[in-house]
C-alpha cells in the first residue's frame, strides 16, 4: 500500500496500518485492520511470498482460500499460506472488521490481483 496509515488496499478493502516497518520499529511483520462493507467483497488475489493470518474483530463474512470457504465470525482465526488465492465477502448487516497479520510485512509488490475488485 502506498499510503500513510489508512487507505484502500489493492483488493478493495479499507485498511488502517497499525504496525508496519515504514512507520514503526518492527522488521518481519505487519498488522493492519481491514474493513469490508456489508454485502461487499474483496477482489481475488494472492501474495506469492507472504503468509497472512486474519483475526475477526466484528461482523460476519466468508473467506475463500483456494477452493475452501471458511466462515468469519467474532474471534475466528484464519491462515492464508503464501501463494494461495483468497478473497473476503461481508454478509449483509454490519461491516466486517478483521486484523491482517503479514509476514514478511505487507507489500503491494507481493500482491497479485486475480480478479476484479468487488467492494
Amino acid at each position: 500500500m502506498s499510503c500513510d496509515r489508512k487507505c484502500q488496499a489493492l483488493d478493495g478493502a479499507m485498511v488502517t496500518e497499525l504496525l508496519h516497518p515504514r512507520h514503526d520499529p518492527v522488521q518481519r511483520v505487519s498488522v493492519a485492520e481491514a474493513t469490508v462493507s456489508p454485502g461487499g467483497r474483496t477482489s481475488p488475489h494472492r501474495h506469492p511470498n507472504t503468509e497472512e493470518i486474519y483475526y475477526t474483530l466484528s461482523g460476519c463474512g466468508q473467506l475463500s482460500v483456494g477452493n475452501q470457504v471458511q466462515e468469519m465470525t467474532l474471534g475466528s482465526v484464519h491462515l492464508i499460506p503464501p501463494g494461495m488465492e483468497h478473497w473476503v465477502r461481508c454478509l449483509p448487516g454490519a461491516p466486517l472488521r478483521f486484523l491482517c497479520i503479514c509476514s514478511p510485512p505487507y507489500s503491494d509488490d507481493d500482491t497479485e490481483l486475480t480478479g476484479a475488485v468487488q467492494v
